[in-house]
């Protein structure tokens, strides 16, 4: 694929969007959970490391300061958010959640965090996936005393949901170090069965909460990241048991979609193949316009691939030349060509459809 007409087909079909979709759903909220792939900032209302509070964190956010996200610039979110007309969604812990910007939607999302809840313990501090959802109830009753019960129920019922878990369970929990408590307890392949059992009860519960369209990530690939090639690899090669933990967990990921679609009734839920949508510009990152996929933009160490990334850290004059922002997080372009595949990609990145159909199909509903 030639970088000049991939440029020129996320420009089309972003336009597509815009004009055409966004206008169908003006009045469609955004609701967000998850971890650091997906969080807007409600980890800087903690006491917690996981945070990404300092310069150069949003150096290329429209303020030019960091806003939590763990990006140089706008994340997955915010991106879809553009995509469909909307303004950004605010941290759900943000004070400046009220009144009008409630009915935009929130994001409850928390870096750390994964589907089980021994996961990123070494973070202290973190809003785990049910305690998110504990304040989507609680959301729910705050713009009910706003516009009402129907109506919020409503607002709830048409909304959009994304949902991003898994990455930690195996990067913050199950290889945090050698022989953890996981590790002992499960051979990988009855972990990511038990992970997907658990999952499943996730799902459901946010089903039971009114989200009647969600998008679900897979776990990208997490082999790849700087991170992990600073502590195990020779030649830049990706490290092979995160991505055969990959390999097992996305799959079944999809079938408990598939099959929790089946009980529902109707296609509540979508598979966003993030795995491949790593993959595409990780295995070619010049086709994308990168230089590198394999050094981390800011950081230090090999690949820049070790600690955090503070002001002290190494850092490249021109971001949209590296698929990864820091150790772990890609960068505004990289989550760009992401959300390009979730708008508008084939049946190889989304089942059992893209947002652009989903939307189509909801607003013939609303």
């Amino acid at each position: 694929m030639d970088i000049k007409f991939s440029s020129l087909g996320f420009i089309i079909s972003l336009f597509f969007i815009v004009t055409f979709l966004a206008p169908q759903v003006k009045s469609r909220a955004f609701f967000v959970f998850g971890d650091s792939l997906v969080d807007n900032g409600n980890n800087d209302y903690l006491v917690t490391t996981a945070r990404a509070d300092n310069y150069p964190y949003g150096i290329d956010y429209p303020t030019r300061r960091p806003t939590g996200r763990f990006s140089n610039g706008l994340n997955i979110p915010d991106i879809i958010s553009e995509a469909i007309g909307m303004p950004s969604t605010l941290p759900y812990l943000s004070p400046q959640l009220t009144g009008e910007n409630l009915l935009v939607g929130a994001n409850f999302a928390s870096a750390g965090i994964g589907i089980l809840n021994d996961t990123g313990i070494q973070f202290i501090n973190i809003i785990r996936i049910f305690k998110q959802f504990e304040y989507f109830e609680q959301y729910q009753q705050r713009v009910s005393a706003l516009i009402g019960p129907e109506a919020t129920q409503q607002l709830v019922n048409q909304a959009l949901v994304l949902i991003t878990l898994g990455g930690n369970d195996f990067v913050n929990n199950y290889y945090l170090i050698p022989f953890s408590a996981r590790s002992r307890q499960f051979a990988l392949p009855d972990y990511v069965v038990y992970l997907i059992s658990e999952y499943a009860k996730i799902l459901r519960r946010l089903y039971e909460l009114g989200a009647r369209r969600v998008l679900v990530t897979g776990t990208g690939a997490m082999g790849c990241a700087p991170a992990e090639l600073a502590q195990h690899s020779r030649n830049g090669e990706c490290y092979g048991a995160l991505q055969t933990a990959a390999a097992l967990f996305n799959p079944r990921l999809v079938d408990l979609i598939a099959s929790v679609n089946a009980e529902i009734g109707q296609d509540v839920f979508v598979a966003a193949n993030s795995y491949q949508m790593n993959m595409d510009y990780l295995s070619n990152p010049e086709q994308f316009g990168f230089v590198t996929s394999k050094v981390a933009c800011c950081g230090q160490g090999p690949y820049n691939g070790i600690g955090l990334c503070t002001p002290v850290s190494n850092l490249c004059p021109n971001r949209d030349l590296y698929a990864f922002w820091d150790a772990f997080h890609p960068t505004e372009k990289a989550n760009r060509i992401i959300v390009n595949q979730i708008l508008t990609g084939s049946a190889k990145y989304m089942h059992p459809m893209n947002l652009s159909t989903a939307m189509l199909l909801d607003s013939s509903r609303i």
